[in-house]
């Protein structure tokens, strides 16, 4: 087997390349370190060891012998590992050495550049590295060396000379000294000078300042300093994003949640994904697969889920019993998930909850067409739990109904370290009454976050009667429409 030594990236985990990922996926073992984004462990296999050796400045360490030695080891075992390092391995983040370790044991090895922080941190907070007339080159510099105490190899008289940008990476600890260095070495002290603090995040903070004035700001590890003309530039994008700095959690089961903290972190947002509901199998599967059978004999499917559409269909026999079986969905995100399927639904109702789809439904019959039996039958596969607005509506106006459990929710276990993280959130969203439910009984009400956002009336009426104060409900009651609504709340 092979030990990968794979960048991860400055710490968006959307820069993590093709290659990164593939290996990631395929892993025995993941090694990782403070500067990876943790959420790249999930994209590991879900039995795969995953070993942390994170380096914290003033904290506890592992020793770069011990990593090696652990690579070693491992690839040794036959296992494939997946060496994860913050930045590119081999710029200043000692991939060389673990290299060089594994080649003199005779363990296969393969380097997967990533992305460095030299160049995207400062491209996150607007600053380019280079720039036509102004910059035309740049170095990089380990501020892990201390200028003050004369030790290392870096030439600082060198690099002041040079011109263009210097970008100097592992220096916050060090700003003063280094810049009282390059001043001493011939650079001026009104030099443009900037430090991007835990670049690419949505923690990201940018400082700006000049060569003689920087270290007064205190820059924090981890932090990029970019020094030069380039550093007065402020072509901020990242930070200018409608979400940007707001810790949110996502409540949604899996697969769904990776959605929704996707778009919230396409905006800015840090999204913290704490499930709170799973779906299995219902209680007797025997109902749902004689109603897949049959489905031809009904005049109506009704979804009210995706997971609902995706429970019936793993049932349905073959899709051509469809063929006469008007299909209606309660939402956009229903409607999606038959789409998926090929199927496009008859009938999607202007508002997404039970009683707009009830109204629809029954718009959809004219007085002359009810026979003596009503207006047709209905089949309804849905969770086993839910509310009973639209069967009993669709049964008082006529309709054959049939409810048929096509999923159960269910509550995982709380998450130890959930609490830890709940602390420093500012938003909690809830797409359903079930993960409000749920998530105060697993964790209790008083450690809610102080903005709870939900998806719609339903949800928040449940989220009120459990003691929650509703500061956000999205007017479409859909992830979007959810995501629109938080951007509204935070930029009036």
């Amino acid at each position: 087997m092979t030990v990968y030594l794979v960048g991860a990236g400055p710490g968006d985990p959307a820069l993590l390349t093709l290659r990164g990922a593939e290996v990631l996926a395929g892993a025995d073992v993941v090694v990782y370190d403070r500067l990876s984004v943790t959420s790249l462990l999930d994209l590991a296999p879900a039995d795969a060891e995953r070993i942390s050796v994170g380096k914290q400045p003033g904290g506890p360490r592992t020793s770069q012998d011990d990593i090696n030695a652990l690579l070693v080891a491992r690839g040794q075992a036959g296992q494939q590992v997946v060496r994860l390092k913050g930045g590119d391995p081999f710029v200043f983040a000692r991939g060389g050495e673990e290299a060089a370790a594994l080649a003199a044991a005779g363990v296969a090895f393969e380097v997967v550049p990533g992305i460095t922080s030299a160049v995207a941190v400062p491209a996150y907070a607007g600053i380019p590295v280079t720039m036509r007339y102004s910059s035309t080159s740049f170095t990089v510099v380990t501020g892990h060396e201390d200028p003050a105490k004369g030790e290392g190899s870096v030439n600082w008289e060198a690099v002041a000379a040079l011109g263009g940008t210097v970008v100097v990476l592992m220096g916050a600890a060090r700003c003063r000294p280094i810049c009282d260095r390059l001043v001493a070495a011939g650079m001026a002290p009104d030099t443009p000078a900037a430090a991007v603090q835990w670049g690419t995040r949505p923690s990201q903070r940018t400082l700006r300042a000049t060569l003689a004035t920087l270290a007064d700001l205190d820059p924090q590890p981890p932090a990029t300093i970019v020094i030069g003309e380039v550093a007065a530039a402020d072509l901020a994008w990242y930070e200018n994003r409608p979400l940007f700095g707001h810790r949110i959690v996502v409540t949604r089961a899996q697969p769904q949640a990776a959605g929704l903290a996707a778009e919230l972190r396409r905006r800015g947002a840090e999204a913290i994904e704490l499930p709170v509901i799973a779906f299995e199998p219902p209680e007797d599967l025997d109902r749902l697969e004689k109603a897949a059978a049959e489905v031809g004999t009904y005049d109506w499917l009704v979804l009210t889920s995706p997971t609902g559409v995706a429970r019936f269909f793993e049932q349905l026999p073959d899709a051509r019993s469809l063929g006469g079986v008007k299909v209606a969905a309660i939402g956009p995100g229903t409607a999606a998930a038959l789409a998926e399927r090929n199927v496009v639904a008859d009938l999607v109702p202007e508002q997404y909850v039970a009683e707009a789809l009830l109204e629809a439904l029954s718009d959809e019959v004219e007085p002359d067409e009810v026979g003596p039996e009503g207006p047709g039958r209905v089949l309804i596969p849905r969770a086993e739990t839910a509310r009973d607005v639209l069967p009993d509506g669709l049964a008082a106006a006529g309709w054959d109904v049939d409810v048929v459990p096509a999923y159960r929710t269910v509550a995982p276990a709380p998450d130890p370290a959930a609490a830890a993280l709940l602390a420093d959130a500012e938003v909690i969203t809830f797409t359903s009454s079930s993960t409000v439910t749920n998530f105060v009984d697993s964790y209790g009400a008083d450690i809610v976050p102080e903005v709870v956002a939900t998806i719609g009336p339903i949800t928040s009426q449940t989220a009120r009667s459990r003691g929650l104060e509703v500061a956000v409900e999205a007017s479409e009651h859909t992830v979007d429409g959810l995501v629109s609504a938080l951007e509204d709340f935070f930029t009036r």
